[in-house]
């Protein structure tokens, strides 16, 4: 793809909240993040315990809706037994995955998604970024190619965007979840008419309280380009045991505050469905925001308490 200059307006970009059919917390969280037009894209596990109660109300929105592969985590008893991210990390890097399993998996919670949104999803991820794994990838596209034909779903690249003013252990993890298989992904995109967005922001270690997100969350859309794609995973407060619980409700609070679209606009950021945009461009991973001040921090988006 061509390299181009970032303008600082005119920037439209993907906000996907991942995990949705985890519980219900999680669920009428983002439900009322489209409905705000905080977010373009959801992720679905389709699988969890909640997904078939709420695909019906998520089907009905103006929103990218995709199929978060989950290879990680039993949610129900037809998961069966699942590895831990390590262990399949290493068996992926190893050649040792067994290919009849992700093949039965990858089958399995497509046909899910399918019976309950009735069609193909817009899109393709995974939960712990599985989907770009060695011995997961192209297994993936393989099905996606039989099942949907000249239809292609768009895949979510995790090749980090820029990572100016982001905290070093954040942008660390945003590396190395890149160098697990963003190459890969990029190169049979590129190939085979694939689509994805442009760079992955968004990653940091789900902790730091409301305040700390606001922070991140600058730094993030100050460097967005357009066509990247921001991560999210909000959830209602106090409803659902589950992991990060606290901190997802963190950017529940952030995303929902009704001053961030108005702060999104003075910065020259859109929120669009991915699905939706026109041919991307790749752009220069150094950008030029030279005399553009940022209209205002976010943290004043959260209480002082």
């Amino acid at each position: 793809m061509d390299i181009q200059e970032t303008d600082f307006f005119g920037r439209r970009i993907a906000v996907c909240g991942d995990d949705f059919g985890m519980n219900h917390a999680v669920d009428g969280a983002m439900l009322q993040l489209v409905d705000l037009g905080r977010m373009s894209a959801v992720s679905c596990l389709a699988t969890g315990p909640a997904f078939a109660a709420h695909a019906a109300e998520l089907q009905r929105r103006d929103v990218d809706i995709g199929l978060h592969l989950n290879l990680t985590e039993s949610l129900c008893a037809a998961d069966g037994e699942m590895p831990a991210l390590r262990t399949l990390l290493v068996r992926a890097w190893r050649g040792q995955l067994e290919p009849g399993w992700v093949e039965g998996q990858i089958a399995r919670q497509l046909d899910a998604f399918e019976a309950h949104m009735g069609r193909a999803p817009d899109y393709v991820d995974g939960h712990q970024h599985v989907h770009q794994f060695p011995g997961v990838l192209q297994p993936l596209l393989r099905q996606l190619r039989q099942r949907y034909g000249l239809y292609r779903p768009w895949l979510r690249n995790t090749a980090p965007g820029l990572l100016a003013g982001v905290p070093l252990a954040d942008a660390a993890k945003a590396r190395f979840i890149g160098l697990l298989g963003s190459r890969a992904l990029c190169a049979a995109a590129q190939t085979e008419g694939w689509r994805t967005n442009r760079r992955l922001l968004g990653v940091y270690g789900l902790e730091g309280g409301a305040r700390a997100y606001a922070d991140r969350l600058h730094c993030w859309l100050f460097n967005a380009a357009d066509g990247d794609l921001l991560m999210c995973h909000p959830a209602l407060p106090g409803r659902d045991p589950m992991a990060h619980a606290r901190q997802r409700a963190a950017e529940f609070e952030v995303l929902r505050n009704t001053e961030l679209s108005g702060w999104m606009g003075a910065n020259g950021l859109a929120v669009r469905r991915l699905s939706q945009l026109g041919a991307l461009r790749d752009t220069a991973e150094s950008v030029n925001f030279d005399a553009v001040a940022p209209a205002g921090r976010l943290r004043h988006l959260v209480s002082r308490s």
